[in-house]
């Protein structure tokens, strides 16, 4: 029964196709929207994550002064640097961070960038990979060499597209320094700056070979890597009761620091975009709506033009249900056929958007999976009514009917 009522169905839609066509447009976009929202959310939320996750591994940072701004706050010692590494458990690794505005030159070729003096750990803690040459070591750190590593858009800068930098000596400030590594490009960081513009030397070279600052406070931040596993909430909690003591912060004043968690700022970021992008989806979903109040209205047309031949079924001994089931298919199959087209929409409009806003396409079988049920739904909840209307129809006044 079921099967001939399909069949059914599909002559009556190829009979009026443009008719089908426009019923069915609601239904497309509500899915094709739905599915497509939630797909570029899933890709959003995760390029956030791969943007934090470059900054490096389990990463807290600590910093002078509250918010990201030191705001006139002391900065830190090496001596503070050597108790968080002695008294807090649960990191893995660490490294002092140095960090200034300086202008690099390369022959003719000039570049403002940043230079970051620190240690060989930052290279494991921020997840440095090499494209070529080596980094420096603890010995050249020590011994305050004239070294440094720097980022590709430096190289290209300086020494132009595919010309080596390893070997070649660049000025820094008032510091000449040997190139000994070049980093594989990281593209841009969770706040849009441009990772590979930077320079690294040894914080040691930095300090005494340019700044010249003796005051022993010179240290900008502190890059921690925690173990794995370990909660990092613990360690922001060590560090800052630590720091609190060694800066004498009675317990009525505020932190003149901060300890920022990238995990918690990935999953407080990630949180946000899947609600945004919930609210999004049920917008969206408002449409599929429309598509079934423009369903519901084309069926109680189809009733009305179809009243004599609904009397012939009825007179002939076909039962109120059959007619129900004819009509309720047929509302069915034009949704289904919106949501096979919606989805097919959606994966394209997903595969262009995801390349336009630079964030990977997540195929989610399950949320194509809902669209699609979701839109039968639609088309037997609101088929019902012009399915009932023909399946109560009286056959002597249908078969009356012009």
């Amino acid at each position: 029964m079921i099967f001939n009522a399909l069949l059914i169905a599909i002559r009556e839609i190829r009979r009026n196709l443009t008719r089908s066509f426009l019923t069915v447009i609601g239904i497309v976009i509500g899915v094709a929207a739905v599915v497509t929202m939630v797909t570029l959310g899933r890709g959003a939320t995760e390029s956030i994550k791969q943007q934090i996750s470059k900054m490096g591994s389990n990463l807290l940072i600590l910093r002078p002064g509250q918010g990201w701004g030191s705001w006139g706050a002391p900065q830190f010692t090496m001596d503070d640097v050597d108790a968080v590494r002695g008294q807090v458990p649960g990191i893995a690794a660490l490294a002092p961070f140095v960090q200034t505005n300086v202008k690099a030159v390369y022959q003719e070729n000039n570049r403002s960038t940043d230079i970051q003096g620190t240690t060989s750990n930052y290279f494991t803690i921020a997840n440095w990979e090499l494209s070529s040459g080596r980094f420096f070591t603890d010995d050249e750190v020590h011994d305050a060499a004239p070294v440094c590593v720097i980022g590709e858009t430096i190289r290209k800068e300086l020494f132009g597209e595919g010309r080596e930098a390893v070997g070649e000596k660049i000025r820094i400030g008032n510091l000449t320094a040997d190139v000994i590594g070049v980093t594989a490009v990281k593209g841009q960081g969770g706040f849009g700056d441009d990772l590979d513009d930077n320079i690294i030397i040894p914080y040691t070279a930095l300090v005494r070979r340019m700044t010249g600052r003796q005051d022993g406070r010179f240290i900008n931040q502190v890059m921690i890597s925690g173990e794995d596993g370990y909660p990092g909430a613990n360690i922001v909690a060590d560090v800052s009761s630590l720091m609190r003591e060694r800066r004498s912060i009675t317990a009525n004043e505020d932190d003149n620091f901060n300890v920022f968690d990238s995990q918690q700022l990935a999953e407080v970021i990630s949180s946000s975009t899947k609600v945004m992008t919930s609210l999004l989806g049920a917008v969206a979903g408002v449409s599929l709506l429309v598509g079934g109040i423009g369903i519901m209205n084309i069926m109680l047309v189809s009733v009305t033009e179809r009243t004599r031949e609904i009397g012939i079924r009825l007179a002939i001994g076909a039962r109120a249900r059959e007619v129900l089931l004819q009509f309720l298919v047929e509302a069915v199959t034009l949704s289904c056929i919106g949501g096979v087209s919606g989805i097919i929409l959606a994966y394209i409009l997903c595969t262009v958007l995801a390349k336009v806003v630079g964030a990977p396409f997540l195929f989610d079988p399950k949320i194509n999976l809902v669209a699609f049920v979701f839109s039968a739904a639609i088309g037997i909840l609101f088929g019902f009514m012009p399915a009932r209307r023909a399946a109560k129809l009286d056959p002597i006044e249908a078969l009356r009917h012009e």
